[in-house]
């Protein structure tokens, strides 16, 4: 696990991946999880990686009186593939509000399914501060509801990291790195965004932590 988080944990015997930030006014933290754990994720350990559970990293911040809250899995992927919506997939946000930090006042649960023909896919948000029941509905589309926004669908991978860099600055001891060179450029994740007033889940301080897990339903395919 590559991790840039302030805070991260491990997750169950169902969690497949999980990564954590620390949400502080006016700062903010994030953590990458690609590949993790690399024998069921990661290509070079085996042949039929399970992709969909795949968390590639989870973002906070405040944006004025918002708090935006965004999960990337199933990346990095190269332009021409399509999203990747697997109805046997749970992901969660998990938000701490309150010391311990690793101890979660809010579970907002995210999961895909088929639509009404073969192409069509929808998502649904469950446990999302202020809401009353789910938010539901098509996938590439904003979805609002008692003052929350919610996207989910193919974007650009927003992750930047000199990938190159890294593998000849460990491979020859010496500092490799270009800041004008990023291997997730032109790459895309599947995604969902959720955006909130920040009144319903800061506390006094404005200090939050938040990481996110993903468990699949029946075990591996």
């Amino acid at each position: 696990m590559r991790s840039a988080a302030t805070l991260a944990w491990g997750g169950g015997a169902l969690a497949l991946a999980v990564a954590g930030a620390l949400v502080l006014p006016g700062a903010v933290n994030w953590a990458a999880d690609h590949l993790d754990p690399p024998t069921r994720t990661d290509p070079a350990f085996d042949t039929t990686p399970d992709a969909p559970a795949d968390i590639a990293d989870v973002y906070a911040w405040y944006a004025g009186n918002d708090l935006r809250l965004a999960l990337t899995f199933a990346g990095p992927s190269v332009g021409t593939q399509p999203a990747v919506y697997d109805r046997d997939v749970l992901y969660k946000i998990l938000i701490s509000t309150a010391p311990p930090d690793d101890t979660p006042e809010i579970t907002i649960k995210v999961r895909f399914g088929p639509g009404a023909k073969p192409t069509q896919f929808g998502v649904r948000y469950e446990g999302i501060p202020g809401v009353t029941g789910t938010i539901e509905g098509p996938v590439e589309a904003i979805l609002q509801k008692d003052g929350v926004k919610t996207f989910a669908g193919l974007l650009d991978d927003p992750f930047y990291f000199d990938l190159l860099g890294f593998r000849e600055t460990r491979s020859t001891g010496s500092i490799r790195f270009n800041n004008q060179r990023s291997f997730f450029t032109g790459q895309n994740d599947t995604a969902f965004v959720i955006e909130l007033p920040k009144s319903r889940v800061a506390g006094g301080t404005g200090k939050i932590a938040v990481w996110s897990t993903a468990a699949r339903f029946g075990g591996q395919k």
